[in-house]
């Protein structure tokens, strides 16, 4: 890898290949505010990034720095490798990945006018006019101000006007919500991972007895309440199992670990140390690395980490007396 210790770019675009970037790529004159930037394989830039058009054909890439692109992200579908930014990327118009072969991580939050990910780990959360995902892990939410698209995901929860969900989806907070009706393809499925046992399964240990993914029914889980302004009347729709999660919140549901798991991850380079939860069942430290975290939850998208069901109906007498 070459190091690249002061650099001198001119006004045309930028290529770099096994390159070493120890500072950022930032425009200094009007001129530069058009420069496009081509990522072809084997680079690190420490610093943070603009570029009119940002283009990565080839992995491996790090971008230590937060990333902005005018015109558009875009990662090459033939890319193989790792590709990661370690900050908020952000772009005026798109971030477009439609690589199924490289492992694209996000540790921060993407805000742009639309985005199109497939098998993209999103650390933190997606804020857009349009959203399309495809077997994607996003920790935190997907807000969009016009319509979600969302095929075989696991995501924290979404807020949208429209959403079309297909495949398998996983929930890992109580509640999400949409204003128009969601459009559900024939044999999709949408579970609620607030209650499953995720601490254990991170360790490969057996899952609490009381534990599990709830199946969520569209129809019935499904609230309607009508907002009402001054001058304005709008109804949210809202898909929820937060009664079956408060009434088992008289469990000692801390033991999950769900929580910390699930900030260590959003933290992610933000934490000055490693924090771990505890000894796995080889005898190891199970570390809360966002590789990890990444790993597990494209492990339960594959059927390779399986959780058990549990039951969405619950008695309350029951679950006083277990408590």
């Amino acid at each position: 890898m070459k190091e690249l210790k002061e650099i001198r770019f001119n006004e045309t675009d930028i290529q770099l290949q096994d390159n070493l970037v120890r500072g950022s790529i930032l425009p200094e004159k009007i001129a530069e505010l058009n420069r496009n930037i081509i990522f072809k394989g084997n680079n690190v830039v420490e610093g943070p990034v603009y570029a009119h058009r940002l283009e990565i054909q080839q992995g491996d890439l790090e971008i230590q720095g937060a990333v902005f692109a005018q015109n558009e992200l875009y990662v090459n579908s033939e890319a193989k490798g790792s590709i990661s930014f370690k900050k908020s990327v952000g772009c005026a118009s798109s971030v477009v990945s439609r690589a199924s072969n490289c492992k694209l991580i996000f540790y921060s939050d993407i805000n742009a006018k639309s985005v199109t990910l497939y098998n993209a780990f999103v650390a933190g959360s997606i804020y857009a006019d349009e959203v399309v995902l495809q077997n994607c892990v996003v920790i935190g939410g997907v807000f969009a101000t016009q319509e979600i698209d969302m095929t075989d995901s696991v995501v924290g929860t979404f807020n949208t006007p429209s959403i079309r969900v297909a495949g398998i989806i996983h929930l890992l907070l109580p509640s999400a919500f949409s204003i128009e009706k969601m459009i559900v393809a024939a044999g999709t499925k949408m579970y609620n991972l607030s209650l499953a046992d995720l601490g254990s399964l991170y360790k490969g240990l057996p899952q609490s007895e009381n534990s599990g993914k709830i199946e969520m029914d569209i129809e019935t889980d499904e609230v309607t309440s009508k907002l009402v302004g001054d001058d304005m009347q709008k109804t949210l729709r809202s898909y929820t199992v937060v009664g079956k999660v408060l009434a088992a919140d008289l469990l000692d549901t801390d033991k999950f670990q769900n929580h910390f798991l699930l900030t260590a991850a959003s933290l992610g380079s933000q934490l000055l140390k490693t924090y771990d939860l505890g000894v796995d069942k080889d005898g190891k430290t199970a570390s809360l690395t966002v590789e990890n975290i990444r790993n597990f939850f494209f492990d339960i998208l594959a059927g390779k980490i399986e959780i058990q069901e549990m039951d969405g109906k619950f008695d309350l007498s029951q679950i006083t007396r277990e408590g």
